[in-house]
């Protein structure tokens, strides 16, 4: 495994790392798969293991934080987010100072540690200032709850527009965005996200960068059942089309001659970017993990990006 640092922060991640979105918290996986694919990319070298407070409604910290604490806490670096609703009542939302400060001391006795290494704003909240998150966020970094803060799916504007408070505030600025970024969805952070990031030294942690599995090759006869676009809707109809699908299949000859698969083409793509610090994926098996934890490993030459860039134009 290859480690990265986090923007221009001392603290590093491994260049892959494990998400729980898609594992825990509501049934997906079967608790012994799910266990196996943590312990898994522990031993493979993952440091970085990414959740959400809305992930399973609490359930996804839970079940991932009993199996994170059987290793050492200093080889962990562990994240969650704040902002969706967690209950119907009027508060149990956004990034007001009473939902944040709330919500992090529950996450925190879900995932049994004492802090978090990052913790999002999972989305921008436009009801509340600015200053107010900017203040609370600050605070929990202050007192120790939270080691670095960030942003997830914020607007370029809005995470400059948070920067410079917090640097003519002294407050703790941000030091890590979480976009999607793939090989299938690249120009908004390309364009609008690193112009901004990568100057103020916010690394990127990413996230969908197999497409939700479009760029694995799995559907280049269709729809497998109970495959993922199978189930979900929403993932099939934003990825699958014969555009993206003559994309895949066209990448296969590359992956062959490198060889290595075409996820491991898709991760090591998005890694090639100095911008993005950690590729998020998500597993439902072992073997996966091993798939994936292998393309920190691979390095494209030129020559491979010049020809990546023509199927994908």
């Amino acid at each position: 495994m290859r480690y990265r640092r986090l923007g221009d922060a001392g603290m590093k991640v491994s260049a892959v790392s494990l998400g729980g979105w898609i594992n825990f918290g509501e049934g997906k996986t079967p608790a012994a798969a799910a266990r196996e694919v943590v312990v898994r990319a522990y031993e493979r070298g993952v440091n970085f293991f990414d959740l959400a407070d809305i992930y399973g409604r609490g359930e996804a910290e839970r079940q991932m934080g009993a199996i994170l604490r059987e290793f050492p806490r200093h080889r962990l670096v562990i994240s969650s987010k704040v902002f969706w609703p967690m209950s119907d009542d009027v508060n149990d939302r956004g990034l007001s100072r009473k939902h944040i400060f709330e919500s992090i001391d529950k996450s925190l006795a879900r995932l049994g540690t004492e802090y978090l290494d990052i913790y999002f704003c999972h989305r921008a909240d436009p009801e509340t200032p600015l200053e107010e998150t900017l203040r609370a966020m600050d605070d929990l970094v202050r007192m120790g709850k939270v080691l670095y803060w960030g942003t997830s799916e914020w607007e370029a504007s809005q995470i400059a527009e948070a920067y410079a408070l917090c640097e003519r505030a002294g407050w703790a600025k941000p030091k890590v965005e979480q976009p999607q970024y793939s090989m299938l969805y690249r120009e908004r952070v390309e364009k609008q996200i690193l112009p901004i990031t990568q100057p103020r030294g916010i690394g990127l942690v990413v996230w969908s960068p197999l497409a939700q599995g479009m760029l694995s090759g799995k559907y280049d006869d269709g729809i497998p059942a109970d495959s993922r676009f199978q189930r979900e809707a929403w993932a099939r109809e934003r990825y699958l089309n014969e555009q993206n699908a003559a994309r895949v299949r066209a990448l296969k000859p590359i992956a062959d001659d490198l060889g290595i698969t075409r996820s491991q083409l898709a991760l090591a793509w998005a890694l090639r970017n100095n911008g993005v610090s950690s590729v998020i994926v998500g597993a439902t098996r072992a073997e996966q993990v091993e798939d994936n934890v292998a393309a920190a490993e691979v390095d494209l030459g030129a020559d491979v990006l010049e020809a990546i860039e023509a199927i994908l134009a």
